[in-house]
């Protein structure tokens, strides 16, 4: 980015951030530019500017209402992709801090990762991957990159955002057991910045927490199936020293609460640890390593696995479960045939549909992926109109 005056705001705050920064932290000079040159703003620094960008995007606000694991319309207690969204936010920052790695960059990679995933959860996605087999299949890593890079265009001069490279590096480069990296084009050979790989455990930390809570609270799992766990029983027994006389809920809360903590803390711990290990001084050193810096400890990592494999057995394979997946399949084929066979954009779409309608060009739709709406019942109710007289 460019130099700006010596006692601007965005100079003063970056040169004194640089100081606090680890040294393999992410710095503003090391941004890597933008696609299109833009002027620096006086008083926010690349990576603010990139997160302000992405939650004032109509993709973020999309995120409101689409499922995480529970159906949103069912109970309003439940997470959705956009509560999920915060929470790896604010788990990244505090972490990220902990770190001492670039908090800006870590909060606008976590705002921005899920972007490209479709309604209906990882239900949705598995059916669109599905349908577009003949065309590369889908993957949300590489629809998120194309919502920013692409269908997002608020500004007259150039589409997409135009965030900075190491933004979309990061987007590019998630991964977890649900993200695959898209590294078509970055260099496949170097690790994500440990800004990036932070969001990747951030974003395991969270939904799995969160998927506990949410099981619990809807009764798809009880405490009894909890106490085959390692990382339940010293979660609970957190909770049980900090208020012995508690109702059962409120320890239950702390419990699931303290599960997160536990977490958050080897991760600091351990990531400390592999740092210094490993001799990593600067950002280069840092990607050159050849396999993941931000790690959990092998016995907590272990515990961890123990509480996803219990997730998966009894809440993303629940009955329950299974028949939303099965009801989001049949929309979403729906809904794909409709806009193939009509070989139009689909101009009853209300709100932000109507901007992309207007802003793409027919023939540079990549496919209905990019025209469905954002919210369960909008799928199903276009579907009707959609179904009418055609």
């Amino acid at each position: 980015m460019s130099a700006g005056g010596p006692s601007d705001p965005r100079s003063v705050f970056e040169a004194s951030h640089a100081r606090w920064l680890a040294g393999y932290a992410v710095t503003e000079a090391d941004a890597g530019g933008r696609a299109h040159n833009e002027p620096d703003h006086p008083y926010r620094t690349c990576f603010q500017r990139d997160r302000d960008r992405i939650v004032h995007c109509s993709a973020f606000r999309r995120l409101d209402f689409k499922t995480q694991v529970f159906v949103p319309h069912e109970h309003d207690h439940f997470r959705t992709r956009l509560t999920h969204t915060l929470e790896v936010a604010q788990i990244g920052r505090d972490i990220g801090r902990a770190l001492r790695l670039n908090e800006d960059l870590v909060e606008a990679v976590a705002l921005a990762h899920d972007l490209g995933h479709p309604p209906f959860g990882h239900a949705g996605e598995a059916a669109l991957d599905e349908l577009m087999s003949d065309s590369g299949g889908f993957e949300h890593n590489r629809q998120s990159l194309r919502v920013v890079d692409y269908l997002e265009h608020p500004y007259p001069d150039f589409r997409g955002l135009n965030l900075t490279s190491v933004v979309r590096e990061c987007l590019a480069k998630h991964e977890t057991a649900y993200d695959a990296p898209i590294c078509d084009q970055f260099d496949s050979s170097l690790a994500g910045p440990l800004e990036g790989q932070l969001v990747d455990m951030g974003d395991e930390i969270a939904y799995s927490c969160a998927d506990l809570e949410d099981a619990l609270a809807a009764e798809w799992i009880n405490q009894d199936q909890l106490t085959e766990l390692e990382l339940w029983r010293q979660a609970y027994e957190v909770a049980e020293r900090a208020a012995p006389s508690a109702r059962s809920v409120h320890k239950r809360i702390r419990a699931v609460k303290s599960t997160l903590a536990l977490l958050a803390d080897d991760l600091i711990a351990t990531t400390t640890a592999t740092v210094q290990m490993r001799g990593i001084a600067g950002v280069d050193a840092a990607r050159r390593v050849g396999r993941k810096t931000v790690v959990l400890s092998a016995d907590m990592a272990a515990a961890f696995e123990q509480l996803r494999q219990l997730l998966h057995e009894k809440v993303y394979s629940n009955d329950q479960s299974r028949a939303h997946a099965e009801k989001a399949g049949r929309t979403i084929s729906q809904l794909f045939s409709r806009f193939v066979k009509i070989r139009v954009l689909p101009k009853l779409l209300d709100g932000g549909n109507r901007i992309i309608s207007r802003i793409v060009p027919k023939e540079d739709v990549q496919s209905p992926v990019d025209c469905g709406p954002g919210k369960r019942p909008a799928w199903d109710s276009r579907l009707k109109v959609l179904g009418r007289g055609r």
